[in-house]
């Protein structure tokens, strides 16, 4: 059995903060645009992390490590740039989807970086295998809201 050391903690805390900041920010997206299919998108995004949050706040409780509050700042960033491009764009609803693509690609780099850790538990790694897949899975279905216009 591996070992569940403070570093992976570390690593699940991190990607629990940028999953809740994903949650408001595909919040914030559903509230700006008018197209429904994106709003649906964008709503069921935000439900997903939700759970996912649930899920990685389980998991490293189990292997009794704290959990860290608060917001990370590159999510910040990325809501405050959502937030930006939603009242600056003439296209705000393709800006926002694109940002959406952008950050749902940067969430599975950062998926497969912790996943290509040799020290997770299996039933960590089960769980973030499945998120990453979902992640991915969303990257190919969306595909259908990119020409909204």
């Amino acid at each position: 059995m591996n070992t569940y050391s403070e570093q992976v903690g570390k690593k699940l805390n991190d990607l629990l903060e940028k999953t809740y900041d994903a949650e408001k920010g595909f919040k914030k997206a559903a509230e700006n645009v008018e197209n429904v299919a994106l709003k649906n998108y964008f709503n069921t995004k935000a439900e997903e992390r939700y759970s996912f949050g649930h899920e990685l706040k389980t998991e490293i409780r189990a292997f009794n490590q704290e959990i860290d509050k608060g917001g990370s700042i590159t999510g910040s960033a990325h809501r405050a740039w959502m937030d930006i491009k939603g009242f600056l764009s003439l296209d705000s609803e393709e800006s926002m989807l694109e940002e959406a693509i952008r950050g749902e690609k940067a969430a599975v780099e950062e998926y497969q970086e912790i996943i290509n850790d040799t020290s997770l538990p299996s039933s960590t790694r089960d769980i973030l295998v499945s998120q990453k897949n979902k992640i991915e899975n969303g990257l190919q279905n969306i595909k259908s809201l990119e020409n909204i216009h």
